[in-house]
């Protein structure tokens, strides 16, 4: 028996990449999606292509707000995907942090970006082609983590990106969407 190939995924940030920056975001009323962001995760769904959102969710270990909070935004955000006929695939979240609480209070955690944890666990877990994927993201540490797994690297200039050096990036994009057509125009 052959092995399954393994498939190139679109990892993404969420907050500032996927939906509007909001500090420490726990109420699923303040979600706001970045124009376009549905049909654009929607067109890679179309395509068969994985999307895994990996995110930084320090406010969970600090005590902000707990993981029944943080289901209730991706719960709020799947609805607001599923208006567009999009989905998510996988979401992994790091409450870790240096000034977490806690079990949380790891300042090097493998899990949290930039280390690349969460994206070598969802590769592990869902077959995926680290070389073949693409991480998208608003700031270095989304780039570092993308870059640490394997993947290429987009910035997005949406959330804390206009302020980032875009260097770093295989592709800098005004928006998730724009950075999902150029990406689709080069894919193997």
């Amino acid at each position: 028996m052959e092995p399954v190939p393994l498939k190139p995924a679109m990892f993404m940030d969420r907050d500032g990449t996927l939906n509007e920056e909001v500090d420490y975001l726990s109420d699923p009323e303040q979600l706001v999606l970045i124009p376009g962001a549905a049909l654009a995760v929607g067109r890679l769904n179309a395509l068969g292509v994985p999307v895994v959102v990996v995110t930084n969710q320090s406010g969970i270990g600090r005590g902000k707000y707990g993981w029944p909070d943080f289901a209730a935004v991706m719960d709020r955000m799947k609805a607001l995907l599923a208006r567009e006929n999009a989905w998510i695939d996988a979401v992994y979240a790091s409450p870790h942090h240096e000034l977490a609480l806690g079990e949380y209070a790891v300042a090097d955690h493998p899990e949290r970006k930039p280390n690349p944890g969460m994206l070598l666990r969802a590769a592990q877990e869902h077959g995926l082609d680290l070389a073949r994927s693409w991480m998208v993201g608003d700031k270095a540490l989304d780039l570092e983590a993308g870059r640490r797994a394997g993947c290429r690297v987009a910035l997005v200039r949406t959330g804390y990106g206009a302020r980032v050096d875009g260097s770093a990036a295989d592709l800098v994009a005004d928006n998730l969407p724009d950075a999902v057509e150029r990406i689709l125009s080069q894919w193997p």
